[in-house]
Parts: C-alpha cells; structure tokens; sequence
C-alpha cells in the first residue's frame, strides 16, 4: 500500500523550511549537470505525500474553484497560510469559507485580482508587501481558453495572452521581493499540452491581424511554459534563489470550457462526450501540487500526466515542446514582456 511520508516538523515550520532549502539545493545540483539522474515523480504520487507546509506562505490564483481552489485546499490542508487572488469577491470568500469547513483552523484569505488589467496586479503587489514577511510559494494557476470572439485587455493585450500569460509574469515581478525574502522560494507556472501546438507570433502577438480562439490560447500556454524555463535561468544567473517549475494538467473537468468556447460548441460538445475519461479537477492540480511542495522536484522542469498523450494518467515528466526549449526567443519574449508591462525583475 502506498504510504504518505509527510516528515514531522517543529512549530513554525522553520525544520520544513530548512528541508525545502536543502531539497532545493540538491534540486539546483541536478539541474546543473549532476550525474544522479532525475527520474521524476512516483507515479502514484498524491495529495497525502505533501509535505508538512506548517510556516510557508503561498499565492494561489484563480483559487476560486476548479484546479486551483484545489491547489489552496491541499495546501492549506497541509498546514500553509494560503492567499487566494481572483476576480470575484463573493465567489473568492466562499472558497476560502469552504477551506476553512475541510480543514478547521486553516489560514486561508482572499485577495482581488484582475490578472487583465496590470493596475490590478500592480494594487495586488502592493498590498502584500505590505502585509506578508515573505512568500514561499506562488502558483501562476488562473486562465482563460478560447473565447470565440478576440477580447482585449484593460491595457490593450488580447485577452489570452494577457491573463494567462502577461498578467502572471506582472504578478511574479511585482513579488520577487517577498519570493527573495523566503528561504525556499518556488514558481509554478501553469502550461497545457495545447503549448505544444502553439508558436510565438513576435509579428501579431496580440492577435490584431488574425485571432483564432485556440492559436492564441496555444500561443499563451506556450509563453507560460517558455517563461518558467527563462524565469529558471535568470534565476540561476542572478542569484535570486528562485526555483521555478512549470505544470500542466492533461485534460481535467473544470470551468474552463464553459466560461471559453462554451459548452455548446463543436469543441464543448467533443469534451462532454469524453469528460468521465478526463481528470477531475483535483487529479489535475497533482503535478501543481508535486513542483510546489515535493522536495524531489527539480527546478527547471516540467510536470503533468503521462497516459493517452499526456491528457491523463500517472505523474511524471511532461514532453517540453521544440519551441520551448529556444532560449533566444524566450529571452525575446521576457524583455519584449518587461517593456509591454514597465516591469523588470532587476
């Protein structure tokens, strides 16, 4: 039978965070070469194996239902002070009231956040540093997937690219004081395979001359994932002690159609005929849930399902697609991104 092995910590989590600093060194070691070879996640890996969370803080967006209101249960059902961000105040304290029913005594809040509009993010980034030491962890989760017709951001962005993609690498500028002040400080971005198909247009980046819902839901996914691979070398050639992760789900059960392309287009009606082969929302928060907390996760990589062409299955190492591993367009993307939304991570 497959047995949890959450150590146990002293209060304040100061032994769980000496531990994450210690997995993460060693994590740093493989990522630079070593010749112990990273095997990946067990298979069987699940939410009774995080480890103890007791003092570690994390951000989690889109917290308000699907994957990510799974990330903040899991969580802070571990023991972490968990902030919510997201759009929707109402639905945001009920997720937190929810946490807080499941696990008596848990340190769940929510915090607003339009991920569209960078004034927003910017407010967000304000208000806690103001209010937290530090922050252990933060979870690029929320997103939006091919609304039929092109949206446009509070700053102009289209959509997609703006909430899934824009609005997170704001959000993580706005925090690397707080990720610096942590001892173990982790990024997880979340990416799709649809990243596979995907292609950065440095012509028509935001989708004025063309929009296709799903080329440019494919081409933000993949700028998440290309951003939590460059987010890794800077990282690691500054000396911020970030370790960044990126994740993917397969194909899980959330809302994320029916607030999209809709339930009752051609590609709703093909996933509602397949959903009970899919994923529930908290199977798929369980390669989030690995790059944030195990202390085997190596930096640098990415996590999801294995099975059926990586839409479902066990965990392991997700397949990085060829456009991914382009460090000069990444590097493009990060500085064209840096100009876009007046940010630097210097």
């Amino acid at each position: 039978m497959h047995q949890p092995r959450r150590p146990s910590l002293s209060p304040g989590g100061r032994i769980c965070r000496r531990l994450f600093a210690l997995g993460l060194g060693l994590g740093g070691l493989l990522h630079a070469g070593s010749a112990i070879a990273h095997s990946g996640p067990e298979p069987d890996w699940g939410v009774a194996d995080i480890p103890a969370q007791d003092g570690r803080i994390f951000l989690v967006t889109g917290g308000t239902s699907g994957m990510g209101y799974e990330d903040a249960k899991a969580l802070a059902g571990a023991g972490a002070q968990v902030v919510i961000a997201a759009r929707n105040t109402a639905r945001g304290e009920e997720s937190a009231a929810r946490i807080r029913q499941a696990h008596p005594g848990a340190q769940v809040r929510f915090e607003t956040l339009d991920l569209a509009d960078l004034a927003s993010v910017r407010a967000l980034g304000e208000r806690l540093r103001a209010s937290l030491p530090r922050l252990d962890g933060l979870i690029n989760n929320a997103a939006i997937m091919a609304p039929p017709g092109r949206g446009v951001s509070a700053d102009g962005f289209e959509a997609q690219l703006a909430t899934n993609y824009i609005g997170h690498f704001a959000l993580t500028a706005q925090l690397l004081p707080l990720l610096r002040r942590s001892e173990a400080p982790r990024v997880v971005t979340l990416s799709s395979i649809a990243a596979a198909r995907g292609r950065i247009d440095f012509d028509d980046l935001h989708s004025e001359q063309a929009y296709d819902p799903y080329a440019s839901y494919a081409q933000s996914k993949l700028a998440c994932l290309m951003f939590a691979f460059e987010l890794q070398r800077r990282s690691e050639a500054a000396g911020w002690g970030i370790a960044s992760f990126a994740a993917h789900p397969g194909v899980a059960v959330t809302e994320l159609i029916r607030r999209g392309p809709g339930l009752d287009s051609e590609f709703g009606r093909n996933w509602a005929r397949d959903r009970d082969q899919y994923h529930s929302a908290a199977q798929g928060a369980l390669s989030t849930l690995y790059a944030a907390t195990a202390l085997e996760a190596r930096p640098g990589s990415y996590y999801g399902p294995t099975a059926d062409g990586e839409r479902r299955g066990p965990l392991g190492l997700a397949t990085v697609p060829a456009a991914a591993q382009d460090a000069d367009a990444a590097a493009r993307l990060w500085t064209l991104t840096e100009r876009l939304t007046g940010l630097d991570f210097d």
